[in-house]
């Protein structure tokens, strides 16, 4: 599904699934945009057939569920009468599909919905569909089965099931993996429901019967959370003893973005833990370059290698774990060792920690002074120098492993020669917020018609890679044009503009983002996967904020809506200038409604005109300058794309298509009622001028009349209270966004000889 051409979505739009849109918006920073909040159940069994309910904001009723794979597909549920239900939809899971987690998304009036993970497995699938919050109301659990459940706030979901003794049972709770806001707590209990072991942490609890008899599994969250929005996956397996357990999937971090995508090179040396390796007694003799796969097997296990160097051999240390969705944080510590008559002297030659964000991370959880997203990791990362010819011991433990035993938690250790690289992940930009405001919002790319939106793009450096990078897009919608702003030589953030025509149709494509740089003089390509928020986090002081990666990156126009603001050079042509001179750029300004405050502030995006002061654009202006002092900003001959940003406070009116269609159902319906008074006067009037034979004619259309009046009424009761919350939910409001400047092309030219 490369490229989706959908149908203009009609009439009464967004009222369903968003009465509390009026609240909302009065707290929003960003236009609305859709969102996919929760499905119930969160996944299906390969091969399966399952109904779904969602629940979203800023939604449709005619909203298309779609998925980020072709084999799991999506339709309206409808009733006996053909009769679409509203938020239901029927989900088919091929038999060839792959067990995992996809990306759920609605396509709706505005556009495509923020994303919402849906998991494939193999276990038979229930979906529990009554509380289960006492001992008596227990859910009977089978083997090898899964039970797609939420918490009920302030209580414990409790499970039952038979063992008898020395049979294994595995219970994994999939929970913030699969975009739930829940943090489970996994209790096991004998049939009286007294507490036998307890789990906070993993979510997984491994069980061994000691004695024939029932069981309890005890669920809720760390501080009791509960609501639709606090999911979860249980899993309840019978395993043979020693049998490995593989875990529910999970999605992945925005650090995990900066994982090689190479395996180890040809000359590597791939080992296998061997324990014991506590010691330096014990220490594994390896050779570099080398790839060790191994685990933190035990409560404080430190894992120890050997190995010779030479002086002014360069090595670059990575570890993988965390990067592979595992609760670890790594450390690695090199020593030297010199032996002498009084034994061995050991000497610290380099410590390696947690890969640290490239750029500066904001300080609160959403956007005031750096970006909301974390692209680093706990996973270490770094090179050392070997200063003299010898014998070095590696020592790799886990800083979170003090005091658990878990042999799930594996690692791969690398160290290797440099190998030049680079990974990227980009984003929806966010706003420099004002003062209180606590926002933190997902953003999909839903376009509005005459809009542009900013990506940035953050690359991790491999192996002292410094080169620049260009970055572009790929298999966009009709009508929408992508430009990459690239990322110079040595830095760390680049930006992507996707620039959507006013005349733009109805649409979405699966776009791909990528980076091209040259590595050691060759030419490559990298994919760029792109990150949201998991929630929409309308006050980030009372929630941290939760990014992970998409599955992919669709990319959509909305077709009802047009941006309040476009912002173009008054000419497509590319503005000329010299080196060392002054370039005025004459801009065009496209305001739609009405807008509030004073000069919108617009600043450069981009490192090539970073360091160009503010523009202030009077409030509804539609002409504007923008000088460029091409001397101070020691800008050389080339050609650049600029492009400027900044925030503006806009009149927005929600779903004005679903107001007027309101307002012409509570016409037809008062228009109904009155046509049918008339008919009850009529009859009302044949039976009074007693028309003899007629009398029981008129009686039974009496009171058929009568019925369609009921119908009549009530239908336009509905109607009355539909207008009201339509009329509440388009009243205007002041909501602030983030605007950008299609691309503005400029070429300088050298000065001329003298």
């Amino acid at each position: 599904m490369s490229r989706t051409r959908l149908p203009f979505a009609a009439l009464l739009i967004g009222f369903a699934t968003s009465l509390l849109a009026p609240q909302v918006l009065a707290q929003l920073v960003i236009l609305p945009a859709p969102r996919l909040l929760t499905l119930m159940p969160m996944g299906a069994k390969v091969g399966g057939t399952v109904e779904i309910t969602i629940t979203g904001e800023n939604v449709d009723e005619e909203a298309q569920l779609l998925f980020s794979s072709p084999k799991i597909v999506a339709q309206s549920k409808t009733d006996a009468a053909g009769v679409v239900l509203k938020n239901k939809f029927v989900v088919t899971v091929s038999a060839d599909a792959l067990p995992g987690v996809y990306d759920a998304r609605l396509m709706t009036r505005l556009g495509i919905s923020s994303a919402r993970c849906f998991s494939v497995g193999t276990f038979a699938e229930v979906t529990r569909l009554k509380p289960n919050t006492t001992l008596e109301t227990a859910f009977a659990l089978e083997p090898n089965s899964l039970c797609n459940a939420f918490t009920t706030a302030r209580a414990v979901d409790f499970y039952s099931f038979t063992a008898k003794k020395g049979e294994r049972f595995v219970i994994d709770c999939a929970a913030q993996g699969i975009d739930s806001r829940l943090t489970p707590v996994l209790i096991l209990a004998d049939g009286q429901g007294r507490d036998i072991r307890a789990e906070r942490q993993s979510g997984l609890l491994d069980f061994t019967a000691a004695t024939e008899g029932n069981y309890i599994v005890k669920v809720h969250g760390l501080t009791f959370q509960g609501g639709g929005e606090n999911f979860y996956r249980l899993v309840f397996a019978k395993l043979p003893e020693g049998e490995s357990f593989q875990r529910q999937p999970s999605t992945r971090s925005v650090g995990s973005a900066s994982a090689p995508k190479n395996g180890p090179s040809a000359d590597t040396l791939i080992a296998e833990e061997v324990e014991p390796n506590d010691k330096a007694s014990q220490a594994q003799k390896v050779t570099l370059p080398c790839a060790i796969h191994g685990r933190f097997a035990k409560a404080g296990d430190v894992d120890t290698y050997e190995f010779s160097a030479k002086k002014g051999d360069v090595w670059w240390v990575e570890v993988l774990s965390e990067r592979l969705g595992l609760p670890t944080d790594p450390f690695v510590l090199v020593q030297q060792v010199k032996k002498n008559e009084a034994g061995e002297q050991f000497s610290d030659v380099a410590e390696f920690n947690d890969i640290v964000s490239p750029v500066k991370l904001s300080s609160n959880g959403y956007a005031y002074d750096g970006v909301p997203y974390d692209v680093g990791s706990p996973d270490p990362y770094g090179k050392f120098e070997v200063k003299e010819d010898g014998l070095y011991r590696l020592q790799i433990r886990d800083l979170f492993g003090g005091t658990r035993s878990e042999p799930r938690n594996i690692y791969q250790l690398n160290v290797r020669k440099a190998e030049p690289d680079f990974s990227l992940v980009a984003w929806a930009l966010h706003m420099e917020l004002r003062n209180g405001d606590r926002a933190a919002l997902s953003k999909p790319v839903s376009l509005r018609r005459g809009a542009t939106m900013g990506l940035d793009v953050v690359v991790v450096r491999r192996d002292g890679f410094d080169g620049e990078i260009e970055l572009g897009v790929e298999n966009l919608p009709p009508g929408v044009s992508a430009t990459g702003l690239r990322i110079p030589a040595g830095k760390s953030q680049g930006y992507v503009l996707l620039t959507t025509a006013e005349n733009a149709p109805r649409g979405m494509a699966l776009a791909r983002v990528f980076g091209r740089g040259k590595v050691n003089g060759v030419d490559v390509i990298r994919e760029c996967p792109t990150a949201s928020m998991v929630w929409p986090v309308k006050d980030a002081s009372g929630e941290i904020p939760s990014p992970r990666l998409m599955a992919d990156f669709p990319v959509s126009v909305g077709g009802d809506e047009v941006a309040p603001l476009t912002i173009a050079g008054a000419s497509p042509e590319p503005f000329e200038a010299t080196v060392g001179g002054k370039l005025t750029i004459p801009l065009k300004l496209t305001w739609r409604g009405d807008f509030s405050g004073g000069p919108v502030k617009l600043k450069p995006l981009g490192a090539d005109f970073a360091s160009m002061a503010p523009v202030d654009v009077p409030s509804k202006a539609d002409k504007a300058e923008l000088v460029l002092d091409l001397a101070s900003l020691k800008t050389t001959s080339g050609d650049y794309t600029l492009a400027i940003h900044g925030g503006v406070v806009a009149k927005y009116r929600y779903n004005l298509g679903a107001l007027k269609a309101a307002e012409l159902a509570q016409i037809e319906a008062e228009s109904k009622v009155a046509e049918v008074a008339v008919e009850l006067q009529r009859l009302a009037d044949v039976s009074k001028a007693g028309a003899g034979d007629t009398s029981s004619e008129t009686a039974l259309a009496t009171q058929a009349a009568t019925e369609r009046m009921k119908v009549a009424e009530a239908n336009k009761g509905e109607a009355v209270k539909r207008l009201k919350a339509v009329t509440e939910a388009a009243a205007p409001k002041d909501i602030v966004d983030i605007v950008f400047s299609e691309p503005i092309r400029i070429h300088v030219k050298a000065m001329e000889a003298k």
